[in-house]
């Protein structure tokens, strides 16, 4: 993953019925994160077990990706379920693509992705 780059990302819980938005420059990193924090209550992520990555954007600019996300936070589900149809119609799974296994490694890390 390149750093340089910022990510509009939206997760979903396994039932597909919860659906969360965020930026980060490390969709990697960050797709582990919500992983690792599943039913912890105090986060909406971990709370609702989201951490199945179905959707994301690239963009060069922070303020751009932040812009977007706030766009995005601010739809119905119809229309977040639109866009996601619009490049992932199956709702497939992006974990394994972007992090390259699944589920990562217990308590591991790797270096390239911190």
């Amino acid at each position: 993953m390149n750093k340089d780059i910022f990510y509009v990302y939206m997760l979903t819980n396994p039932q597909r019925k919860m659906l969360y938005t965020g930026v980060t420059n490390n969709l990697a990193l960050r797709i582990i994160q919500h992983w690792k924090s599943r039913g912890v209550s105090h986060t909406f992520t971990g709370r609702y077990f989201c951490y199945n990555l179905i959707y994301f954007e690239e963009y060069k600019y922070i303020n751009n990706a932040i812009a977007r996300e706030k766009e995005i936070k601010g739809w119905r589900r119809e229309k977040k379920e639109e866009l996601i149809n619009s490049k992932n119609p199956s709702w497939e799974i992006l974990n394994e693509k972007v992090c390259g296994s699944w589920p990562p490694p217990k308590y591991q890390i790797p270096p390239s992705l911190r």
